[in-house]
């Protein structure tokens, strides 16, 4: 009986060295948590000083903060398990103080990007701060790179094939075949890196044989890219005016009349 249940045991830690590190974590911190009452909210505001709060709201503001370095979403479940710990009874305050302290002192804006598994990105709000973010400049290797692959993909109509954007930065002479000595592994620097960080999407194309794959814009170049600011760039590497791309410059002008409104 005894073998039988180390049996089991074994059978079950094997089962989870398989599962994603996030998975276990999303099962094991965040399915426990439920959303307050408003009721339980206030009655969780009345228990605690103005200050044990605002203390929290800054831990929090502190922890994203740091998060948000490797430029990939912050899980609820990590917010609460290593900073609200026992205030999730006012869990819906303290994000939204935390994202008003965001939007005063940073600039940025706290964005869940995923409703489903509760995760968020920090994105920069560039009417509100005008140091834009790095994506937006090309000077640095690394957003200089992602900018390219932004720009390939939005004047192409918003998704591309993947062979498009290989032979795109081939010109540039970046290979995703060859280490680079800016990028290193460019091939995993554009679909691992980028993609973890929401600014790439790269997804499989139904029904190819041999198998394709194609990119899109990600939820957090959606956020933080200024479509026009791309389209003048372009303009101007191609020395024509932004109105010469007709759909783009809709596009553009669009997503600015969309941003100025929010």
């Amino acid at each position: 009986m005894s073998q039988k249940r180390r049996l089991a045991g074994t059978q079950s830690s094997q089962s989870r060295v398989f599962m994603p590190n996030e998975v276990v974590m999303e099962e094991d911190e965040d399915v426990s948590f439920t959303q307050p009452s408003s009721s339980q909210l206030q009655r969780g505001l009345d228990r605690l000083t103005p200050a044990q709060v605002d203390r929290k709201v800054a831990e929090v503001v502190q922890f994203i903060l740091i998060k948000d370095q490797k430029k990939v979403p912050i899980k609820r479940a990590d917010i609460v398990k290593n900073v609200i710990k026992e205030y999730k009874n006012i869990y819906p305050e303290i994000i939204k103080r935390a994202n008003m302290k965001f939007e005063k002192v940073f600039g940025f804006q706290l964005v869940e990007v995923d409703p489903k598994n509760h995760a968020y990105i920090l994105v920069n709000k560039l009417e509100q701060n005008p140091r834009q973010p790095a994506v937006m400049s090309p000077g640095h290797p690394k957003t200089g790179l992602l900018f390219v692959i932004l720009s390939v993909i939005f004047m192409k109509g918003g998704v591309v094939k993947e062979p498009v954007v290989w032979n795109t930065l081939k010109k540039l002479r970046v290979d995703q075949g060859e280490k680079h000595e800016e990028f290193g592994d460019v091939k995993k620097l554009v679909t691992e890196e980028f993609v973890r960080q929401r600014y790439l999407e790269y997804t499989r194309i139904p029904h190819t044989e041999p198998l394709e794959h194609e990119f899109r814009w990600g939820v957090r170049a959606e956020k933080e890219v200024d479509k026009m600011k791309m389209l003048e760039f372009v303009s101007q590497v191609h020395d024509q005016e932004p109105q010469t791309w007709t759909k783009q410059y809709k596009e553009a002008m669009a997503a600015k009349g969309g941003s100025s409104r929010s």
